[in-house]
């Protein structure tokens, strides 16, 4: 790393957690990840789920002929890393096929209707514990949105529900899998991650550095500012934020960039999700800048992540340029509108061409 008052050069980094979509969607937001990002772990929740090594292989292509068709992108090295969704009735030798062969980075856990295309997902983690357990003899990686679905548990609460019913009883059984708590929102979580061992990791979003949840009701209904898990209260954003900026190596960049036209956001029935690719490491950086923790950084956003996974670290680099950047209020590319983080703010940093 090297650093000035002014600038910043980091290794490139990756995003550990990202929604690139499918169709029209992945054509008009994968370019946005990868001008940024060397590698993505791409989510598997499309309808229907990326639940097979057919599939991931098939979405794979698809992401790669997007990019292509972008002019800007068509030398780009972007590498999307993709994930296996888990159902009840996951074929292990499927998922340690897929995993043994490269198709295969990782394997998530969505409790089922826990968000956004979740319906397929697992009801109850006994039905898939001979998968997890497979999972860990060859070290193939489980990634969890750790939240229960229950009707009686608050949705400001279940996070913490899911640490202690489902999540420290997995690891304590476990204890040889690796798993990535993903998007954390709590200081539950980071509690939770830093008395475990080495095999548990998290990534944290930009929205839940910068956000608490009354963003969602400043002066009205705030649909943009809505995403799952929900941002919580102030003593939990700081957490975040101390733990991101900790220098801790078991947290690193996840986006969970989860892009939606702005007719889905302001509706009846708003979906979840935040759209911050377009700035991301922008918005990080500015995180890292207000809490003075900019030499903790690079190992945030580039290293980190690729040591938990036992992956190369990058070659290349990007700087970042102490200058206020405008964001704007809405993005259209190809006829699809979206409403991206930050939207009409200001942020400290920019990325130099």
């Amino acid at each position: 790393m090297n650093q000035s008052p002014d600038t910043l050069t980091i290794r490139q980094p990756d995003d550990w957690h990202v929604h690139l979509r499918d169709g029209d969607m992945l054509q008009s937001v994968a370019a946005f990840t990868a001008r940024q990002f060397a590698r993505a772990i791409v989510m598997p929740n499309l309808s229907p789920p990326v639940s097979t090594t057919a599939a991931a292989k098939a979405y794979h292509e698809r992401i790669l002929v997007a990019l292509k068709q972008d002019l800007n992108l068509q030398n780009s090295n972007f590498t999307p890393l993709m994930t296996c969704y888990l159902t009840d009735t996951t074929d292990a030798d499927d998922i340690a096929h897929g995993f043994e062969s490269g198709v295969f980075t990782a394997a998530k856990l969505y409790p089922a209707n826990a968000t956004t295309n979740s319906a397929h997902g697992v009801s109850n983690i006994a039905n898939i514990m001979p998968v997890l357990e497979r999972m860990a003899d060859i070290g193939m990686p489980l990634l969890v949105h750790g939240e229960v679905t229950d009707n009686d548990v608050d949705i400001f609460d279940r996070e913490a529900v899911f640490i202690e019913h489902i999540l420290s009883k997995l690891v304590d059984t476990l204890p040889e899998l690796k798993v990535v708590f993903e998007h954390i929102t709590t200081a539950d979580a980071v509690d939770f991650v830093n008395a475990s061992g080495p095999n548990i990791g998290a990534t944290i979003t930009p929205q839940h550095l910068h956000i608490n949840r009354n963003a969602m009701f400043q002066g009205g209904i705030r649909p943009h500012a809505y995403c799952l898990p929900v941002a919580k209260r102030e003593q939990h954003r700081l957490a975040l934020r101390k733990a991101a900026t900790s220098g801790s190596a078991k947290y690193f960049l996840g986006t969970d960039s989860a892009p939606h036209e702005i007719h889905a956001k302001e509706s009846a029935c708003g979906c979840a999700g935040i759209f911050n690719a377009p700035f991301a490491l922008e918005s990080y950086a500015t995180v890292f800048d207000e809490e003075d923790a900019l030499d903790k950084l690079e190992a945030f956003a580039s290293e980190n992540g690729p040591n938990f996974y036992g992956l190369p670290l990058n070659e290349g680099k990007v700087t970042l340029l102490r200058s206020a950047i405008a964001v704007p209020q809405l993005i259209e590319v190809g006829g699809t509108k979206i409403v991206p983080f930050h939207a009409g703010q200001k942020l400290n940093w920019q990325i130099v061409e």
